[in-house]
């Protein structure tokens, strides 16, 4: 397993090694062992898994303190563009994000910690994306900074997008107080 660091402290792409042969593949999707020895030790509590369309939008959401979640990301079927958006307060990098294409050919995964708005486009109809989270979905936590927000200027891929209406009313990162910091 190979780790990747990313220009944004703390955010990484992780690169399974895969074993391919006649019958198909084998990989290492989490190693405990593994993330501990790079600092990214966490007790996952929850895994989730959504199907998209072409073109969907979720995001840029997070967890506020204390419910803040760790997240390790990546595709089964299809492939995203996935984004995390740096929203610590006194890091160097806020504000600042990161894409990634994760596909389920190229097995990619993303560890985004807390402290960092996560979002992903679907690039193919029928995009299966599974994520790993360090702590329970908590309702009354849940946050977001809007998609499109001119001030982060993600460059979303030339896709139509598809968003919800809770997505698209979420509010820009200029109005925004974190309770993350560095």
């Amino acid at each position: 397993m190979e780790i990747i660091k990313t220009e944004i402290q703390d955010l990484f792409v992780i690169k399974p090694k895969v074993f391919e042969d006649a019958r198909g593949y084998f990989f290492e999707a989490y190693n405990k062992q593994v993330f501990a020895e790079f600092g990214l030790y966490q007790d996952f509590k929850q895994d989730n898994e959504s199907k998209s369309q072409r073109g969907t939008i979720r995001g840029l959401h997070f967890q506020e303190p204390p419910y803040a979640q760790h997240k390790l990301v990546r595709v089964v079927a299809g492939a995203v563009f996935d984004v995390a958006v740096d929203i610590r307060s006194g890091s160097p990098t806020y504000g600042k994000w990161h894409g990634v294409i994760l596909t389920s050919t190229n097995k990619l995964m993303f560890w985004i910690p807390q402290g960092f708005a996560h979002g992903f486009q679907s690039l193919e109809d029928n995009t299966i994306f599974q994520y790993k989270c360090s702590e329970y979905y908590h309702p009354e936590s849940e946050n977001s900074i809007i998609w499109n927000d001119a001030d982060i200027n993600i460059a979303w891929q030339n896709i139509p997008p598809i968003t919800s209406s809770k997505d698209n009313t979420a509010k820009p990162l200029n109005k925004f107080i974190s309770k993350f910091s560095i």
